[in-house]
């Protein structure tokens, strides 16, 4: 499957360009619903079907699905959104093509049928559901039958994967050329359900053309630096992490284990006044040193990265921590406490970061630093409507990458480029997961990875180490799942 996720407006221009260059709309348009209708008899037995179709393109894909498995022994009922004599263009031959019965009540074809197709709306949804639209849809998703949606399901935002109203829940969502921004993110997410990207001639060439910068994250994006070490190398070459903690000693032993376990040669736990016998006396490889040694390690050339957060406290002294290792030129990896104690006066977090520089932020995090994805200022909705378009803001405002953690973890840099990393279990839902992915990206950052794809490969590699672990997930548990 190829990585590249495109807008809505990317998806039509795609179209327009494969048109103009001489496969007609209606050729696409039949190579669509032939993808959609295989799909469906390579999936499920013959049985009655309802397909709804909806008054534009995506509805046009709908009466070619019709068509299709009416010609393979299928019983169809096609039931339209609408007057189809209002159809235009491609859709009007889809629709006079199909030349078979129309469902007067769709609501009636639903309840008849053992599967329905919703090709009402798809990616292109213009504005929120309401009216017949809100009321079939929500028909739709009480109807009980498995339901397989044509390109997005109906209601479902394709840029954002919001809810525009209501929207049903696909048992399988069948897309063209390329995934979407709203199969990824947030409600789209959950509700395609398993995803099929259909080839139907739209060329790789095109797509490379549009200048696509969203992608889903995968190991072929990363480069080839998680490989072993080199059999002369020693801790050093292996890179030194640096993890700044506070009196919660719990975090900053989880971020220094990870740092280690991942590969980094050499960590240095800075200890809280009065804690540094809890350091110590938790894992015998993690160096541990005292606050006053904070200086010297800064100006150390061996030490090549600082995690400052887990643990540290919402004081003063954390503020100073931050801007003192940024001054010092260390690329830094911030988590909770570092990122929350400038809540108050982001820019003057911004002002010292670098594009070396890696944020970790949780949805509540990330809204006290950057306010919500949708600009206010409350954070109510940085986890919402629109979670890539905010990261990707929030990555060029701080002038550092930005890892937004959640079940779609978004991570976005200064220049644009934006993955998107959708494997994570429910399970990493659990205190200290966070603390795990600041080492884990400290550790790649400190071998030589750049912050990009250190803070990629640290997303998918934590969601793997997730799946390893028990069902019931403690953050230590990760620990000893991670794998390269």
């Amino acid at each position: 499957m190829a990585h590249e996720i495109l807008t809505t407006t990317q998806m039509a221009e795609a179209d327009r360009r494969t048109i103009a260059a001489g496969t007609p709309g209606i050729v696409l348009m039949e190579r669509a619903g032939l993808a959609v209708a295989e799909a469906i008899a390579a999936r499920w037995t013959v049985r009655p079907v309802a397909v709804l179709c909806g008054p534009g393109n995506n509805g046009g894909d709908g009466y070619v699905i019709a068509r299709r498995l009416r010609d393979w022994g299928w019983p169809v009922t096609v039931a339209p959104l609408g007057d189809p004599a209002r159809l235009r263009g491609d859709a009007a031959i889809a629709a006079a093509r199909w030349g078979g019965p129309l469902a007067a009540d769709a609501a009636a074809a639903l309840h008849t049928a053992d599967l329905a197709v919703d090709a009402l709306f798809g990616a292109g949804l213009a504005r929120p559901l309401d009216g017949a639209a809100a009321e079939l849809v929500g028909r739709l998703a009480a109807a009980g039958c498995p339901v397989v949606a044509v390109d997005m399901p109906s209601g479902v935002h394709g840029d954002t994967g919001a809810v525009w109203g209501v929207a049903a829940a696909a048992d399988l969502t069948v897309t063209f050329a390329r995934r979407k921004i709203g199969h990824v993110i947030g409600e789209g997410l959950l509700l395609s359900g398993p995803l099929l990207v259909a080839d139907i001639g739209i060329a790789d060439r095109t797509i490379a053309d549009l200048d696509v910068s969203v992608f889903a994250n995968h190991p072929e994006l990363w480069p080839s630096a998680l490989t072993p070490p080199h059999r002369t190398a020693h801790k050093y070459a292996r890179g030194h992490v640096v993890v700044r903690g506070g009196v919660m000693t719990g975090a900053a032993r989880l971020a220094a284990q990870a740092a280690r376990r991942i590969g980094a040669g050499l960590v240095t736990a800075v200890a809280a006044p009065g804690t540094d016998a809890v350091l110590a006396a938790d894992a015998p490889g993690t160096i541990v040193a005292e606050q006053g040694r904070w200086p010297d390690l800064l100006h150390d050339p061996r030490v090549g990265v600082v995690v400052i957060g887990p643990g540290a406290g919402r004081t003063q002294e954390t503020r100073r921590a931050v801007v003192d290792a940024a001054r010092a030129g260390k690329p830094l990896v911030l988590d909770a406490d570092a990122l929350t104690v400038f809540e108050d006066d982001p820019d003057a977090l911004f002002a010292v970061l670098t594009p070396a520089d890696v944020l970790t932020p949780h949805a509540g995090e990330f809204g006290r630093l950057f306010g919500a994805a949708d600009g206010s200022a409350d954070g109510a909705g940085a986890d919402g409507a629109d979670k890539v378009t905010g990261t990707r803001q929030a990555a060029r405002r701080a002038g550092a990458v930005v890892l937004h953690k959640g079940a779609d973890t978004v991570v976005a840099d200064p220049t644009g480029m934006t993955l998107i990393e959708t494997s994570g279990p429910p399970g990493l839902a659990t205190a200290g997961a966070g603390d795990v992915l600041a080492g884990m990206i400290a550790g790649l950052r400190a071998q030589g990875l750049p912050p990009t794809p250190a803070a990629a490969a640290a997303a998918r590699l934590h969601a793997d180490a997730a799946r390893r672990g028990p069902a019931r997930l403690i953050a230590e548990d990760l620990i000893s799942a991670i794998r390269i």
